[in-house]
């Protein structure tokens, strides 16, 4: 009868060539899960003085990206800080038509996507397949 040390062994070299393997293929399977459907919110919130001069009127808003793969959402948490003053210099150059209807609220948002798109752009990021921009909440103080 064989000592049992002799299979063993063999078993432990087997699952040890397989081991790298399986992690590697469960890494790939969550990226594919992960890909289509990341969210990345922009906080704090932005609070900016909106509508030139006059009365001073205020805008709250919270945003959330989402991205289409793991690639771009590395990129606009890098560089978020970029991003955030975009969106501030954007929310703060609106005028009250702008932003108290529901097609202006439509325009800004496809204007805060096309100005995070050709930001990650220009600073070269890998990958910037930004889907859409989503207003999480919305206040204006007019």
């Amino acid at each position: 009868m064989a000592h049992p040390v002799t299979f063993i062994r063999p078993l432990l070299l087997v699952l040890s060539l397989l081991l790298p393997m399986l992690a590697q293929a469960q890494s790939e399977s969550d990226a594919k899960n992960v890909e289509g459907a990341i969210y990345i919110p922009m906080q704090p919130a932005f609070v900016v003085n909106y509508g030139g001069e006059g009365r001073l009127k205020y805008l709250k808003t919270e945003l959330s990206v989402r991205v289409n793969d793991i690639h771009t959402a590395a990129a606009v948490r890098h560089h978020m800080p970029l991003l955030r003053n975009a969106m501030v210099m954007l929310f703060s150059r609106q005028t009250e038509d702008a932003i108290t209807t529901q097609q202006g609220v439509t325009q800004l948002r496809e204007t805060a996507k096309a100005e995070m798109i050709a930001l990650l752009e220009s600073e070269q990021a890998e990958g910037t397949d930004v889907l859409e921009v989503y207003f999480n909440n919305l206040i204006v103080q007019k």
